[in-house]
């Protein structure tokens, strides 16, 4: 077992649910501005968060034909800001434009969500285990803070807050590994599983594991223990890989 001292402070589904309320991009870029302690937005990140809001809550189902004029009559924003941001989906893998046809969500598709869980896999494990060393007290505590939001959504069945939550949680446990490729590249690995987890995480027994699997992580960082953290990581991934092999359609 290691033992590391932790530094202190320096397409195709079987179901989706109904549409998710249209967030409005105001609300989503102060929400992102407050979470990340940053600069203001601007107008292509706003509109970026905005149309990804609408596409990881599925209010923009998969398969679905994007229109720009439309989008931006709708989001209040130019056309200039809301077509860098579909360059910008596009990277992540959100979006495909199509010649001739338009732009087009991304179908869910079960292959792909599985080489990205593999991905994840190889280094969320290095994070965590980097994290058992390196997470200040404090980082340790917005973890905290973050579980017990996540255990009120949870009673309440606020799958949208629970799934951003998700995203909160390991967002923080990837800056405290302190290495700034490796959160870039989970960064881009979340952003494309979020949309998965929204369809998928229904169950209320399952909401329960998962709730369970991030308290394992943050208590091996608690112990400093790199070991127990990377195999909670473990566990947490491969208990996500099952839950979405029960709910896409292999044939996607």
């Amino acid at each position: 077992m290691v033992r590391r001292q932790r530094q202190e402070e320096p397409g195709r589904t079987r179901s989706a649910p109904d549409k998710a309320p249209r967030s409005g991009p105001a609300h989503l870029a102060t929400a992102r501005a407050k979470a990340e302690g940053v600069r203001r937005l601007s107008l292509r990140d706003q509109a970026y968060e905005a149309i990804k809001h609408d596409i990881i809550t599925c209010a923009l189902r998969p398969g679905e034909y994007i229109n720009e004029s439309l989008l931006s009559e709708r989001l209040k924003f130019g056309r200039t800001p809301v077509h860098q941001a579909i360059d910008q989906l596009k990277l992540q893998g959100l979006v495909d434009i199509i010649p001739r046809k338009g732009i087009i969500v991304r179908p869910v598709n079960l292959a792909e969500i599985m080489q990205v869980a593999e991905v994840r896999m190889i280094n969320e494990m290095e994070c965590a285990r980097l994290a058992a060393a390196r997470a200040s007290k404090s980082e340790i505590g917005v973890m905290r803070d973050i579980l017990a939001k996540a255990d009120k959504a949870r009673n309440t069945r606020d799958i949208e807050a629970l799934m951003m939550l998700d995203r909160d949680f390991h967002s923080m446990l990837a800056q405290s590994a302190k290495n700034i490729v490796l959160s870039d590249l989970l960064r881009t690995l979340h952003e494309r599983s979020l949309r998965v987890w929204f369809i998928s995480l229904n169950d209320a027994e399952h909401l329960k594991k998962v709730h369970r699997e991030h308290e394992v992580i943050v208590e091996a960082l608690v112990a400093g223990d790199a070991d127990r953290a990377a195999d909670a990581m473990r566990t947490h991934i491969l208990s996500y890989r099952g839950n979405i092999a029960r709910h896409v359609d292999p044939a996607a």
